[in-house]
């Protein structure tokens, strides 16, 4: 077993390209993530494959690369930007005397720190017990004998139905808990849709401005960072829109590149407010310059939680970094479709307030519907 050192880990980043692919963007994308984690990133070793090798991943020869540079930079820690499977993670480990972290671990790391709420805490926890429930086969192989002959005989696979139990009571009640909070954000949806309350979801890479525009638009104070995943619980407030029926926006967990699959399904109480919502304001990072990328993998995340088919404008965020005009661009048909903001200066916004009383018009004769936002109460 492998100890977290004190002040931090000492971390060495691995990001391997396949095939013609380019880990330019990988690298620096997974150094970030490793910087919000809290670790220091001492060294990278960048490498070029065909295809994973099924025992070590990045094969022996490049493993004895990283093991060299982890020596010579005292590392503590080896970060891949890739996920490993069990087997891969254990021998891994065991050629570098160290620990070794995939990227879906890292993600959910960074998650365990950032979340804040109840909920938030529940859906974290779940998400990485579904995540290790995968793994124990592959930590107690060296314990399971007891289907064996004579001298074969242990408690290991005891041990291993032990472990697996206890995942699955926890995981269980888990999952009774974020069964009621879903409950209770239909019944909210239900309500605002009775109230003729538009719901607008800011969706988005992480890190695109999401929270930043959230408190341009509304008034608020939430938090917002120049880091990844900032934000995790998802926040609703009333959007006053001139002309405009009656908005509810809400600030959700931002999306990655190869979100893990268990935290997408763990988290799905929250994202369903992007999935049922009437309108998606999509927050590009429009100085990104793995932006084509980034807008990517939120359409797949978006597919994934069944929100690819909610109406959707797309907000490119930073134009001011981006060195791009402010403003509002429409399609053949007339109707707006992209608009150029930066929620930090506040450039573009007039803009994006009318394109949403023209997407949601409200009737000169109906005078806007009063209704109370609050966000669902969980018992610990």
């Amino acid at each position: 077993m492998f100890e977290r050192p004190e002040g931090g880990d000492r971390a060495l980043i691995v990001a391997l390209a396949f095939g013609r692919g380019d880990d330019r963007d990988r690298m620096s994308e997974v150094t970030a993530l490793a910087a919000s984690a809290g670790a220091q990133v001492v060294a990278q070793v960048r490498g070029r494959r065909e295809r994973p090798d099924a025992a070590l991943f990045a094969g022996r020869g490049k493993v004895a690369e990283i093991a060299e540079r982890k020596a010579a930079t005292s590392a503590d820690l080896v970060i891949f930007d890739h996920s490993l499977s069990g087997v891969q993670q254990r021998n891994l480990e065991e050629a570098l005397s160290c620990r070794v972290v995939d990227r879906a671990t890292l993600i959910l790391d960074i998650f365990a720190q950032r979340a804040r709420s109840a909920e938030g805490k529940l859906q974290v926890e779940l998400a990485q017990l579904n995540h290790m429930a995968t793994r124990l086969v592959g930590s107690w192989t060296h314990l399971e004998r007891q289907k064996g002959g004579i001298g074969l005989r242990g408690p290991g696979e005891t041990q291993l139905e032990t472990d697996r139990r206890l995942i699955a009571q926890r995981v269980k009640l888990l999952r009774g808990r974020l069964s009621r909070v879903a409950r209770s954000r239909a019944t909210q949806s239900r309500t605002r849709r009775r109230a003729a309350v538009r719901t607008i979801a800011l969706v988005g890479y992480t890190n695109a401005g999401k929270s930043t525009l959230f408190n341009r638009l509304t008034g608020s104070h939430v938090h917002a960072a120049d880091q990844l995943f900032a934000t995790l619980d998802t926040t609703l407030r009333r959007l006053h829109v001139d002309a405009a029926e009656s908005m509810v926006l809400s600030d959700t967990v931002g999306f990655i590149r190869d979100l893990p699959h268990d935290l997408v399904a763990a988290f799905s109480a929250t994202l369903s407010e992007a999935a049922d919502a009437d309108l998606l304001l999509h927050v590009i990072d429009a100085s990104a310059a793995n932006r084509d990328d980034q807008i990517a993998a939120v359409e797949a995340v978006l597919a994934a939680i069944g929100a690819d088919g909610v109406p959707q404008l797309r907000v490119y965020n930073k134009c001011d970094l981006a060195q791009m005009p402010a403003g509002a661009e429409r399609d053949a048909c007339g109707n707006i479709c992209n608009i150029r903001t930066s929620a930090l200066t506040g450039a573009g916004c007039a803009e994006l307030r009318a394109a949403l009383a023209e997407r949601f018009p409200r009737d000169p004769t109906t005078p806007p519907a009063p209704h109370s936002i609050s966000t669902p109460a969980l018992s610990r």
